[in-house]
């Protein structure tokens, strides 16, 4: 019964028929909408379509509200389905770990995890995780993918990547609107300092780089959504001012690279220079203005809050973090430095 008060005490469920429920109905609503349908839950669950069927229909019975509507394709989740599974499968996981406390042995363990981050992030970061997790013996395996967005919450809730890392603004502003009841989770890991970079030779790498010098050059945006306006143009038009954005791309190393071979300037994150593998033919210049800083956190769901693989990859990520910004530190005493979870 200690998993029906859990799940009640967080007002997810109310109903008379809370305490007879089966819990295998709430594995089969778990499945049928991590999968996105029916047939794939069968397929995972080794049930018929019809047992899986039935079951769904029992708990909507039993909580007297709809959980699927029929669509031409199939079936998709009533908003009352999506409100309540985050709540269902933090509450599955909390059970497993309660019932297998010990289950995990890092060594042992040969299984998949995804991470989403951008191609900066994950050049500071992989290699001090790889390095970590062939300390660890262990036999599973990183997949590092892409993301394009600014928005991390949608792959994250359907399991799509076990972690994002990044700058997320939109994400923290509903975390923080949502309070308690937010469903994803973050911890801090870097934070620093944006400069200005350009090549070898630029006229403007003599000197102090001035606001209007830095106004007048043409520029290449990095932007992982495709905005035209970013940080720096809201703290150029703070001042009254703006700048000449020449291109936009969608990576650091592709600004890096422009920048090697032309006039243009660029804005990338302090420390980002050397994994571009261009030092010799860079070089970087103070802003000549306040910018903001660059936060990068690790975010997950809080369904898997509580699971020990999920935990140990987190400690892994953060202890990557702390190597990366200790040896960023010796190259430039300026750059990223980690930040203490929760501080």
């Amino acid at each position: 019964m200690l998993f029906f008060n859990y799940i009640h005490s967080m007002n997810v469920i109310s109903t008379p028929n809370l305490r007879t429920l089966d819990l295998n109905l709430l594995r089969v609503f778990d499945a049928v909408l991590s999968e996105g349908g029916i047939t794939r839950a069968a397929e995972g669950l080794a049930m018929t379509q019809p047992a899986v069927s039935n079951a769904m229909r029992r708990l909507t019975q039993a909580l007297g509200e709809p959980l699927l509507t029929r669509e031409r394709r199939g079936v998709r989740p009533t908003p009352f389905a999506e409100r309540i599974w985050p709540q269902v499968r933090e509450a599955l996981a909390r059970l497993t770990h309660a019932l297998q406390p010990d289950a995990f042995d890092p060594a042992s363990d040969s299984g998949l995890y995804v991470i989403g981050m951008a191609d900066a992030t994950a050049a500071v970061l992989m290699p001090p995780l790889a390095q970590a997790l062939e300390a660890a013996g262990t036999r599973a395996a990183i997949r590092c993918v892409p993301l394009l967005t600014r928005e991390p919450r949608r792959p994250l809730e359907r399991d799509e990547i076990d972690l994002a890392i990044g700058h997320f603004p939109e994400a923290a502003a509903a975390q923080a609107a949502e309070g308690d009841l937010a469903p994803l989770r973050q911890m801090r890991l870097l934070a620093g300092d944006y400069e200005c970079v350009m090549r070898h030779g630029h006229p403007l790498a003599g000197a102090e780089l001035t606001l209007d010098a830095f106004c007048a050059a043409r520029h290449v945006q990095v932007s992982f959504s495709g905005r035209g306006h970013g940080a720096v143009d809201q703290a150029l038009a703070s001042l009254g001012r703006s700048r000449r954005l020449a291109m936009t791309v969608n990576q650091y190393l592709t600004a890096a690279r422009v920048v090697s071979v032309t006039d243009m300037l660029t804005v990338l994150p302090r420390g980002t220079v050397p994994g571009t593998g261009l030092g010799d033919r860079l070089v970087a210049r103070a802003l000549p203005l306040a910018a903001g800083g660059l936060i990068v956190d690790a975010w997950w769901h809080l369904r898997h809050e509580a699971q020990p693989r999920h935990r140990w990859l987190r400690e892994q990520v953060r202890l990557a973090a702390v190597s990366a910004a200790a040896e960023s530190a010796q190259a430039d005493n300026a750059s990223m430095t980690p930040q203490v979870p929760g501080a």
